[in-house]
């Protein structure tokens, strides 16, 4: 197919934010949907700053890295250290200040999951215009409960969950997990 013949998407810029303290196959769901709608999707990983903890074991490269695996170039990705300010607007407008300074541009969809914390985000005045995409939770499983199966080395569960491209990543993510277990406290929100 060539580019003329390709219909133009909906969207020209989508944007997702997470921590991805495990990329799963729900997260999956949402990249996926996203570029099916977008141009272009800019993926921030949030609490880009911290790494070694229980909650974020995973420094940003690796979160990265891991991505990239699975989408290669069909994604732009850039960190979103955490500004410890909570689920209000004014973290919605610094995740819109943050994108525009990443990839160039604010984007025109944000695509989340369904969580209540994030309603109040983009009701600032940096939130207008800006359409959201909430995609509906696919599958069962949490970024939590795969890093309970990298620590107790339940590699069978944890492959059902997680995209084949990373299944080679098994056994040094689970070092990180294991690194970080006893590193509770957490500066992340």
């Amino acid at each position: 197919m060539t580019e003329q013949s390709r219909a133009k998407k909906p969207f020209e810029f989508g944007l997702l934010v997470g921590r991805f303290q495990m990329l799963h196959l729900g997260h999956e769901d949402m990249i996926g949907k996203a570029l099916g709608c977008c141009e272009k999707v800019g993926i921030l990983i949030g609490s880009s700053n911290e790494s070694g903890t229980w909650q974020n074991p995973f420094s940003y490269e690796v979160r990265k890295e891991i991505i990239e695996k699975i989408y290669g170039n069909q994604v732009v990705i850039a960190p979103l250290p955490d500004i410890h300010v909570g689920n209000v607007p004014r973290w919605g407008e610094y995740v819109l200040e943050e994108a525009e300074k990443a990839f160039g541009r604010k984007p025109d969809l944000f695509i989340t999951g369904k969580e209540i914390r994030r309603e109040s985000w983009f009701s600032g005045p940096s939130g207008i215009g800006l359409a959201e995409l909430e995609i509906p939770k696919t599958v069962e499983i949490s970024a939590s409960e795969l890093r309970e199966m990298l620590l107790s080395g339940d590699e069978e569960n944890w492959k059902k969950f997680t995209d084949e491209a990373i299944h080679s990543e098994f056994d040094r993510l689970r070092k990180l997990v294991v690194k970080a277990e006893n590193c509770r406290e957490t500066g992340s929100i």
